[in-house]
């Protein structure tokens, strides 16, 4: 039985008891999102709980399943010895034996046959791909030969392996560098220590990058402790370079009581340099820009000109640029020792915002001539950040929704009251009208909410009762009329271009196979209506190896870079079970082909459809009644509906 899939039950109903208040999950649902029968899901239920004996880890009723008290302490239970235990075992060993290791003895050593460790050195073989390191084999002895740097990105990957995300994970690195490694008590205070140093010299700390660096960090102090220090560095240090070097010396002497030469000093201080900090606000863009190569500005400036043009998003910022440039600059130098950061948010990035997300895909594709390679996801998602801050800060005013207050007039309680709004609501709402009269006249009010303290006509669902003295129980009203009257909006827009944009003969009921089979015959059907041609096809598999459109556990946007429709349309498949899609499984894949004169209707088509199928209960109705294509539509617009 799988181990992974148990914890992608319990880490699905986490996800869905945070996100939806503690709602039930069926069988059924699960089995979908993970592409297993409902037995397999009972018997994957009875063995999370099997984990802590006495606990709740996975609660069951009639409606199914959701996340118990326990369920995280389910996940921390290790797992018995394994192959995978074992092979990390042999790769530490023979890090530590410069002259190797005897096969037989070391067979006996772990309790297993020569044969068994003759498996497992070619499964190190394996494990060596792209690292620089070779294992040597003479008779019975067996050692790695590779420099001291490949060494430690042996030992990095190690640990990733044994980290099941992008956090700091002490128990993971000492079980990658050996229960013998530097004690876990030592990291907490190097790290608080090292997050405030960085800030006292003026910089902005990436926590989510930080993680990664502290598993550099240990390995490097645990080699260096072993006798396995860098060479020196060549001469040639910037000021800010030997500051964050002189940091680290003084927490690496003082916390892990371990004195670092300069190469180690000088390799640390670039990667934090490179990994987890940025320029802090009270620094002018003119230090940004010395430190930006004038190549990686220029290429960031042109990507994201193109970008705002072809997404119509405001992101042509030259503070903008500067910061994204000075990123895209330390990416470089990761990309060139394929050393990725991770990020703890990307799934969560693609799934809310799944617009960001696309215009951050349209600059990493832009940026690969510069890079050099494509990009991973996670340093995806980074850039995704960056655009995501920009567009948050250029939030215009005119986005607020507008409002008439009515408060008859008796002495200056209406400008009391408009002020208590401004203050409150000010972010949600934006009061235009202020009526003092005690009969007003309703009809005329055109904004899209009405305030009142007095009785209003019913029917109109924009006018919302509140005290003359505004409290928090009147503040929450509006927010929520507030957010009734947005989600209506999208939701109107949404229906009325999926009613324009969808076809019956570009529906196909049950699809199946590969993501590639899958996209050729739902392009297939777009081609041949003459809304794309076969080019528009290729480019929509070569944007599906950039970055996996499976913007939900149940939906797939495959989709190319480039509006070149003749006109908009999309064309849908179900598949009932679910197929499997990148790292997931999805039942919905919605191929969408845009046009250069529906461009404004890019953001509303692809951030709402996405937001319809990332609703559990809204997949399932859809997928289980919209067997044909009119009834697909009819179960899509009532879900739209609400």
């Amino acid at each position: 039985m799988s181990r992974a899939r148990q914890d992608r039950v319990a880490t699905l109903l986490m996800r869905d008891g945070l996100m939806r208040d503690g709602e039930w999950v069926t069988a059924a649902a699960l089995a979908d999102t993970i592409g297993v029968t409902p037995r397999s899901i009972r018997s994957y239920v009875t063995a999370l709980n099997a984990r802590v004996p006495g606990a709740v880890v996975v609660e069951s009723g009639p409606h199914g399943y959701r996340a118990g008290p326990d369920v995280h302490a389910a996940l921390r239970v290790s797992e018995p010895a394994t192959p995978r235990d074992r092979l990390h075992r042999i790769v530490r060993t023979m890090l530590a034996a410069p002259d190797g290791i005897d096969v037989f003895e070391t067979a006996e050593q772990f309790h297993v046959s020569p044969a068994t460790l003759e498996a497992d050195l070619g499964r190190v073989r394996a494990l060596l791909g792209g690292t620089e390191l070779v294992l040597e084999r003479t008779a019975s002895r067996a050692r790695l030969h590779g420099t001291e740097m490949a060494q430690r990105r042996l030992l990095s990957r190690l640990a990733h392996d044994e980290t099941e995300d992008a956090a700091f994970d002490l128990e993971a690195l000492r079980r990658a560098l050996g229960e013998e490694s530097l004690g876990a008590a030592a990291f907490g205070p190097f790290k608080t220590e090292l997050v405030a140093g960085l800030g006292e010299l003026g910089y902005f700390v990436n926590e989510f990058g930080l993680g990664d660096v502290m598993v550099h960090i240990a390995i490097t102090a645990d080699r260096v402790a072993r006798g396995h220090a860098l060479e020196t560095a060549g001469a040639g240090e910037s000021e800010a370079l030997a500051s964050i070097s002189a940091l680290l010396d003084r927490l690496s002497t003082q916390h892990l009581g371990v004195r670092l030469g300069d190469g180690d000093r000088r390799h640390l201080a670039a990667l934090v340099q490179t990994r987890v900090i940025a320029p802090g606000a009270a620094q002018p863009a003119s230090v940004i820009r010395d430190r930006v190569a004038p190549e990686v500005a220029d290429a960031v400036r042109d990507v994201v000109a193109r970008a705002a043009a072809e997404f119509l998003v405001d992101i042509d910022h030259e503070d903008f640029v500067l910061r994204l440039a000075l990123h895209v600059q330390n990416l470089r130098e990761r990309a060139r020792e394929q050393a990725w950061s991770r990020n703890p948010l990307t799934r969560s990035l693609k799934t809310t915002y799944p617009m960001i997300f696309e215009v951050a895909v349209f600059i990493a594709d832009g940026l690969r001539g510069l890079l050099g390679i494509p990009l991973l996801d996670d340093e995806i998602a980074y850039i995704a950040m960056h655009v995501g801050g920009r567009l948050e800060r250029s939030r215009r005013a005119g986005e607020l929704l507008t409002a008439t207050i009515v408060c008859p007039g008796y002495y200056e309680l209406h400008e009391l009251l408009r002020s208590s709004v401004d203050r409150s609501l000010g972010q949600a709402i934006h009061v235009v009208e202020v009526e003092t009269r005690v009969d007003p006249d309703w009809a005329s009010f055109g904004t899209d909410l009405v305030l009142t303290t007095i009785d209003a006509p019913g029917g109109d669902d924009r006018v919302v009762w509140i005290q003359p003295f505004l409290t928090e129980a009147d503040v929450e009203r509006v927010q929520a009329a507030a957010a009734r009257v947005r989600r209506a909006r999208r939701l109107a827009r949404l229906r009325a271009e999926l009613e324009r944009y969808f076809s019956p003969d570009a529906f196909v009921h049950p699809v199946a196979g590969s993501e590639e089979s899958v996209i050729r015959e739902l392009g297939a059907k777009l081609v041949g209506q003459g809304v794309i041609d076969d080019d528009y096809v290729e480019r929509t598999l070569e944007r599906e190896k950039l970055s996996s459109t499976a913007f939900t556990d149940a939906l797939a946007v495959p989709h190319a870079l480039g509006m070149t429709a003749t006109r908009t349309a999309i064309a849908i498949g179900i598949a009932d079970p679910s197929l499997p899609w990148g790292d997931g499984r999805v039942q919905v894949v919605a191929m969408v082909a845009f046009s250069e004169s529906d461009r404004a209707a890019f953001q509303t088509v692809f951030e709402q459809l996405v937001e319809v199928f990332s609703e559990r209960e809204s997949v399932q109705r859809i997928v289980r009644r919209g067997t044909t294509f009119a009834a697909f539509l009819d179960e899509l617009v009532a879900v739209v509906d609400g």
